[in-house]
């Protein structure tokens, strides 16, 4: 009786399954993928346009906080800038040269008149610091000329007072000398006379020296009021001059001008497209 060997019977049987699955998992059919891919679509020249058109609106609509407003000018125009940039990027504008020129004219445009803008503001800024320094002035000269009247009527009263008491000795000695008595030998009357007449000469000119005095205070008082009051005048018409000029502070002049940029470059964007329209046609 003869010995088979079992091994090599398993081995064919083995490379035989194998060839089997292998044949089946060839012939097997794939499934379908569940991943569905997305046709990617050019935007039309119209689309972008729309686009473009809806950003330039709200450029142009846009409205600044605070003043100064100049600290907006900058980060603006770089917007606006990147609205254009993004437009004239996109392959199927292709932006002429009527366009580019026309976009380059409203850019210097619109950045002359910011610049003025931003130089006018820096004008009144400078006028609201001279505006505050007058208001101060005017307390100031108040405050002044109040001092100046108090130091002139106490030297007023001290000279009057002083030329007042000089004048009342005078007269006392006028009228001692009136009491005297006189006598052939002694005290003649003759010589009471003379002392009387030199009395009287000198309580005349100290009379005239009070009235004198008085008249000169009440000259340097009009000269001090009016020198006051013609000061205060020229603070106060500055003051003036100065509310006028920067009433306006608060309010943003660059709207309108940045109003008509954006508005021309949408003209310039409506433009371009109709001029590819006619062309393609």
């Amino acid at each position: 009786m003869g010995y088979r060997n079992q091994s090599g019977s398993r081995r064919g049987i083995g490379e035989k399954f194998q060839r089997s699955c292998h044949e089946k998992a060839k012939q097997k059919p794939r499934k379908k993928s569940n991943l569905k891919y997305v046709e990617e679509t050019t935007p039309s020249a119209q689309e972008i346009s729309e686009r473009t058109l809806g950003s330039l609106s709200k450029l142009g609509s846009q409205t600044f906080a605070l003043s100064p407003f100049s600290q907006y000018y900058d980060d603006w125009l770089v917007n606006l800038r990147q609205v254009i940039s993004e437009f004239e990027s996109v392959p199927g504008v292709n932006v002429d040269e009527i366009f580019l020129k026309c976009r380059a004219q409203i850019f210097a445009d619109v950045e002359g008149e910011l610049a003025n803008r931003r130089i006018k503001e820096t004008e009144l800024e400078g006028s609201a610091r001279e505006l505050s320094e007058n208001n101060h002035l005017l307390v100031e000269t108040d405050a002044l000329y109040s001092t100046q009247t108090r130091e002139l009527a106490t030297k007023r009263n001290n000279e009057i007072d002083r030329l007042t008491k000089n004048l009342g000795s005078l007269e006392k000695e006028l009228d001692n000398i009136g009491q005297m008595k006189t006598s052939f030998f002694g005290f003649t009357k003759k010589a009471k006379a003379k002392k009387q007449a030199e009395a009287t000469q000198k309580i005349t000119a100290a009379k005239s020296e009070l009235e004198i005095a008085m008249q000169n205070f009440t000259v340097e008082q009009e000269k001090l009021h009016d020198q006051y009051e013609k000061k205060k005048q020229s603070i106060i018409d500055t003051v003036r001059s100065l509310e006028r000029e920067i009433e306006n502070i608060e309010v943003d002049s660059s709207t309108e001008p940045r109003l008509v940029a954006t508005a021309a470059l949408a003209d310039a964007v409506k433009a371009l497209v109709q001029r590819k329209a006619s062309s393609n046609l």
